[in-house]
């Protein structure tokens, strides 16, 4: 039994489907995914972002794929990405083919839109034999025309029996390998979508509060739906919709599931909003260190706050801890424990060696015998 119930979150039971080489539902850790704005049809510069979201830890990428130059650029982005590519279709289902053909990992569709039962049955055709998941995806901002005259608007029940439909499509076809989303802008419709349809099917589901904003009022909507959900247990993978570049979707991602403990990567900033007690400007200082830890992979945390008040107690529970003291000396914790003080010119780059440090520490201690052998 854990030391701290108040902390467990029991997740939902799901199946487990690939999306590449990563596993999506099940027991497979909640994966992060993000989306790339750039003209699918201009290669070196989608596959440029994609490696700019790889490096911020996307486990998959999304491409949009709307035309016949798209689906031929695809085939080399495929070709070129670390993680796997998710081809977004959408009403032509020769994209859909063309896809799969050229390495898609997933194919994101709405079967609905495709057109034909005949034309579903050729999509499910080249998944199966090129290996490929299908996401269904439905989206409130584009229901059924008959569910938005059944029901009036959009609502839980719409996007469920929109999904419920979908699913029927694949599961007539005997194709399983497939997750869905029922986003929505609008967070209660979202999160309620989402417990309708988790307590109805087996299949992973995918997060996501869509056109969920700018940076701020995006990351705030999406950490509400999606953390709400995530707590509840509900959910296998998560893409945060944000009118902002793709990279930063994958560390708002990770922001919310290292809220919940569910998973770790980077280092976790624990700090204060500041006062007039603060020995040092906490809010320049926290800005700096973030901006220059981004490239810390290693799961660790790091409390950075501005007075002793709260101080000493925080760094406690920190790998590496520093509190605002007098004349510009400042108390630095390691594991815990005061260790030594730092004057302010010295800080941020002091700081910094020490989390550096405390990474390789942890990663030789995680890899003893391939340190050994370097």
């Amino acid at each position: 039994m854990s030391l701290r119930p108040w902390r467990n979150i029991e997740r939902r039971v799901s199946r487990q489907i690939m999306v590449g080489s990563v596993p999506v539902g099940g027991d497979a850790p909640i994966s992060v995914q993000t989306m790339t704005n750039t003209p699918t049809e201009d290669a070196a510069a989608t596959i440029d972002q994609i490696r700019r979201c790889e490096e911020a830890g996307a486990d998959i990428i999304r491409v949009s794929v709307p035309t016949k130059e798209a689906s031929a650029a695809l085939r080399q982005i495929t070709r070129a990405a670390n993680v796997p590519i998710v081809a977004d279709i959408h009403f032509h289902y020769k994209r859909a083919l063309e896809a799969a053909d050229a390495g898609a990992a997933c194919l994101r569709i709405n079967p609905g839109n495709i057109g034909s039962e005949e034309r579903v049955k050729e999509v499910i055709a080249a998944a199966r034999a090129n290996g490929c998941a299908i996401r269904i995806g439905v989206n409130a901002g584009s229901l059924e025309k008959d569910l938005l005259e059944k029901y009036g608007e959009p609502c839980p029940e719409a996007l469920v029996e929109s999904a419920l439909d979908h699913i029927r499509i694949l599961e007539d076809h005997g194709f399983r390998d497939y997750k869905v989303a029922v986003k929505a802008s609008d967070v209660f419709l979202a999160v309620a979508a989402y417990h309708q349809l988790a307590s109805t099917v087996d299949c992973p589901l995918h997060l996501g509060i869509t056109e969920a904003g700018g940076l701020i009022g995006g990351t705030v909507k999406s950490a509400i739906g999606m953390g709400s959900l995530l707590w509840a247990g509900i959910g296998d993978t998560i893409r945060v919709s944000l009118s902002a570049e793709p990279e930063e979707e994958v560390r708002v991602g990770y922001e919310i599931l290292k809220s919940l403990g569910i998973r770790s990567r980077g280092v976790r900033v624990v700090s204060c909003p500041s006062c007039a007690r603060q020995g040092f400007d906490v809010i320049r200082t926290v800005e700096a260190l973030e901006q220059r830890l981004q490239h810390i992979k290693t799961p660790m945390s790091l409390s950075v706050l501005g007075c002793v008040v709260n101080g000493p107690g925080e760094a406690r529970e920190t790998d590496i801890g520093i509190t605002g003291g007098g004349q510009g000396k400042h108390m630095v914790y390691l594991s815990g424990v005061t260790d030594h003080h730092v004057q302010d010119a010295d800080m941020i780059d002091h700081i910094v060696r020490l989390v550096e440090a405390k990474a390789a520490e942890i990663d030789a201690a995680a890899h003893p015998a391939l340190d050994a052998a370097e």
